[in-house]
């Protein structure tokens, strides 16, 4: 396994382990009857009402069952959960297309919630993993995790048109079948994959403990809990104009022909965002800035404006943003928590973007409807001066674990073995658990104590694991807090 610097070309194995996982994602996001969908509740029988239910049931689902099964994922496997995940959408895709009336279809989007809810957090965090593992380092996260989300805005702004032109030619049913074939083909992807073993490498502890420290961390660790809000935040706005940007168009008289190109803009951003993302040196301080006054000016222009262009220019730019912040924030979020409870976490923040987006999408479709849509873009405003601010602190994060230098292959680490003559950063970011418990052999504690006395890097790393594990031994009152996982750092007091 090699290893790579910010900067430098990823390694080739790196590359070559996540093929499968991009082209298990790439399949999940072939969903060929979204863009009819609303065409075929209607032709089943839905009115305005049962369509709004059949959004409440799903909405019902996600939530309650996101932290769930991240903690699941973290005690089995994620790549399995993915696999379980698929045959969900299977089955829903399945149910859907079979559905003959309002009941049937909402049981269909009841089980697509479940698909939702086991895929939320688990994606991002086996690419974390795998990244942290391959280089010994996540300052590669930003670069793969975008790329995994260019791979799938392609899938889904290509199964948009495709599904469009299959209801146009066939019927809208055929799209709900013809989604299963895909959907099923990504557990062979799936099951091909390497999956990272950073989550298994602690001692497994108790259901309970292990729940109670994932929520432990999630509730009472500040710079956590700061991340998660800019995450769930950051996903509300996107939530928010993908329900409600349209409205927009519609209040200024937008001719039928500019939604189409309106909507697959706004589908694009994922992807583009993914892309930007590996671009953008978003560890350093004027960048963040610059993408929080960009951020910052986007619902200005919703509130003032009445030209059918801008409003979309505009709501283009938010989402483009929030996709940024949102793969941005991921990489904060993993860097702040152990990998034992990193999908569950991750999950969190899915759960908290929910509960804040149900009281903010009353207010905003009241106000949308007693109102209109300018004094909307103001209470957008809000919300976007929040993540501005969230986004603006983040960047005073210190940079991730460091990586092997000169790009070497590093041996496999035997801590029986006699310890080298020069300790490498990797060595120590897998061996750091062992460290802090004090189980190492003695000459290899002796070597990675004069590592540490030369290693500026290893040694803040070092601090940061030691920071981690004192904070959830305080607020859990465990003499004996959950092992972290090697390779896993804490994001420092904003």
């Amino acid at each position: 396994m090699s290893a790579a610097r910010p900067g430098e070309p990823s390694p080739p194995a790196l590359a070559r382990r996540l093929v499968p996982l991009r082209a298990g994602v790439v399949l999940q996001g072939l969903l060929l009857w979204v863009p009819v969908e609303k065409l075929f509740q209607t032709q089943i029988g839905f009115s305005a009402a049962s369509i709004g239910l059949a959004a409440a049931a799903y909405a019902a689902v996600v939530p309650l069952l996101e932290v769930p099964s991240g903690i699941l994922a973290d005690r089995w496997s994620r790549s399995k959960i993915l696999m379980v995940a698929s045959v969900a959408l299977a089955a829903s895709s399945l149910l859907g297309g079979l559905s003959t009336n309002v009941g049937t279809y909402i049981a269909a989007a009841m089980i697509l919630g479940v698909y939702f809810a086991l895929n939320s957090g688990t994606v991002d965090s086996i690419v974390y993993d795998t990244v942290l593992e391959e280089t010994g380092s996540s300052a590669l996260y930003e670069k793969w995790i975008g790329r995994v989300r260019i791979a799938e805005g392609a899938a889904f702004a290509a199964s948009a048109l495709a599904g469009g032109v299959v209801a146009e030619w066939t019927s809208p049913r055929l799209t709900y079948f013809l989604t299963v074939p895909f959907a099923l083909s990504s557990l062979v992807a799936f099951a091909r994959f390497d999956e990272p073993q950073l989550h298994r490498a602690a001692e497994p502890v108790a259901l309970r403990r292990h729940i109670a420290t994932a929520f432990t961390a999630m509730t009472h660790i500040p710079q956590v809990r700061q991340v998660m809000l800019l995450a769930a935040l950051a996903a509300l706005l996107a939530q928010a104009v993908f329900e409600f940007g349209p409205l927009w168009l519609v209040a200024l008289h937008a001719p039928a022909a500019a939604f189409g190109p309106y909507w697959a803009a706004l589908v694009a951003t994922g992807g583009l965002g993914g892309y930007l993302t590996s671009k953008l040196p978003l560890g350093r301080r004027g960048p963040v800035l610059l993408l929080a006054a960009a951020l910052a000016a986007t619902p200005i222009l919703l509130a003032t404006s009445n030209s059918v262009i801008a409003v979309a220019i505009a709501q283009t730019a938010m989402m483009l943003v929030v996709a940024i912040i949102g793969i941005h924030a991921g990489l904060l979020l993993h860097d702040a928590v152990p990998s034992s409870i990193r999908t569950g976490v991750s999950s969190g923040v899915g759960t908290l973007s929910w509960v804040l987006f149900l009281p903010f999408s009353l207010v905003l479709g009241w106000l949308i409807r007693v109102h209109g849509v300018h004094l909307a873009g103001w209470v957008l405003l809000s919300a976007v001066g929040v993540v501005a601010v969230l986004l603006a602190a983040s960047a005073r994060r210190p940079p991730p674990p460091p990586a092997p230098a000169g790009g070497e292959e590093a041996a496999p680490i035997d801590v029986d073995a006699a310890v080298p003559a020069d300790v490498a950063c990797r060595e120590l970011v897998a061996l750091v658990t062992d460290y802090l418990d004090g189980v190492l052999p003695a000459g290899w504690r002796a070597g990675l104590d004069r590592h540490l006395a030369g290693c500026d890097g290893c040694t803040t790393y070092l601090e940061q694991i030691r920071a981690t594990i004192d904070a959830l031994a305080r607020l859990d009152g465990d003499q004996h807090p959950p092992e972290p996982v090697a390779g896993t750092a804490a994001v420092p007091n904003a």
